[in-house]
C-alpha cells in the first residue's frame, strides 16, 4: 500500500503479525478516488487482539470492489487454503502479487506464477517488488480499470482516515519490533498520552505497555539505553512524518494481559 499511495501509512518489518489494524490509503486524481485497506496478515487467533485483527481481514472481504492478496515468493500458494477457497467463489475481480521477485531468479517467479494459476484460475497473477517498484505502476493502472464508477467517499485532500497520534505509536511500535526479540514485540502495544503541537515543535508522550513486569525490564534494558535507542530512532521517523522537530517521552508499564482484555483491546483502537 505504501508503494501505491506513495506515502509511508503502513509500518514494515520482517516480523510476522506487524500490521495489527486495518488502515486506509486515500489515493486521489482528477476524475478519480482509490481507497486501498491494508489490513492485517491472515492467521489463525490464540488471543483475543488476534481476533480483533482477524475480523479487520474479515470486514475486508464484504465491502471491497477489488481484492489484491499480497503473497511472495516464500510462501506456499497452498498456506491459507481456507481463505483461498473464499477467494475463488467472489464474483468481484482478485489480483494475486507475487510480492518481493528482486530476491529470486526468473525461473522462480515462473514457477510461482504457475502454481498460482492453478490454485486461482480466475484470478489474475502478478509478480511485483514494492520495494524496487517493479510493477506497480502497471498494478495501479489495472487498479483504476476495474474499479466500478461512484461517489467520493473522502475529501481531496485526506490521504487516510487515521490521526497523526496513531501513525506515532505506529511507528515506536515498528522500532520495538525492529529492536525486541521472540515474545517482547507482541507482548507491546503503544499508546500515546499527549500530543502538543507548538510552532516549531510537537511535544509528545507515549506508553509502551507490556503484558509482564520482566518485560519492562527488558524493554528499557541496562540504564536504560535500549528503550533510549528506540526513542532515537522513532523520533528521527516521527519528525520525517510530521516535517517538525520533535520532543519525545517513553514510558514503559505493564497491563496485565492486555491482549486478552476487551476493555484495554477497545482503549487501543481494536475491535474487541
Amino acid at each position: 500500500m505504501n508503494a501505491l499511495v506513495g506515502e509511508r501509512l503502513s509500518i514494515i518489518t520482517p516480523k510476522a503479525q506487524t500490521t495489527r489494524h486495518r488502515i486506509l490509503g486515500i489515493v486521489n486524481g482528477d476524475n478519480y478516488q482509490i481507497v486501498f485497506s491494508d489490513t492485517p496478515g491472515i492467521l489463525k487467533p490464540v488471543y483475543k487482539l488476534q481476533e480483533s485483527m482477524l475480523a479487520y481481514v474479515e470486514s475486508a472481504y464484504t465491502d471491497a470492489d477489488i481484492i489484491l492478496y499480497v503473497t511472495d515468493v516464500i510462501e506456499k500458494p497452498d498456506k491459507n487454503a481456507e481463505y483461498i477457497a473464499k477467494l475463488r467463489d467472489f464474483n468481484i475481480p482478485v489480483l494475486v502479487l507475487i510480492n518481493k521477485i528482486d530476491l529470486v531468479s526468473q525461473e522462480k517467479v515462473i514457477g510461482l506464477v504457475d502454481q498460482w494459476h492453478e490454485f486461482l484460475p480466475g484470478a489474475e497473477i502478478l509478480p511485483v517488488s514494492a520495494k524496487e517498484k517493479f510493477n506497480t505502476d502497471i498494478l495501479f493502472h489495472k487498479i483504476l480499470k476495474l474499479l466500478p464508477e461512484g461517489p467520493e467517499y473522502y475529501p481531496k485532500d485526506e490521504m487516510t482516515d487515521r490521526p497523526e497520534r496513531f501513525f506515532v505509536s505506529e511507528i515506536i511500535r515498528e522500532k520495538i519490533f525492529l529492536n525486541y526479540q521472540k515474545e517482547i514485540p507482541y507482548s507491546t502495544e503503544v499508546a500515546v498520552e499527549s500530543f502538543k503541537e507548538e510552532k516549531k515543535l510537537v511535544r509528545i508522550s507515549a506508553v509502551i505497555f507490556v503484558m509482564r513486569e520482566p518485560q519492562k525490564g527488558i524493554i528499557i534494558g541496562k540504564q536504560g539505553q535500549s528503550l533510549k535507542k528506540t526513542a532515537t530512532e522513532a523520533r528521527k521517523d516521527i519528525e520525517s512524518f510530521l516535517g517538525k522537530k520533535v520532543f519525545l517521552e517513553l514510558f514503559v508499564k505493564v497491563k496485565k494481559d492486555w491482549r486478552d482484555r476487551p476493555g484495554m483491546l477497545k482503549t487501543f483502537g481494536y475491535n474487541s
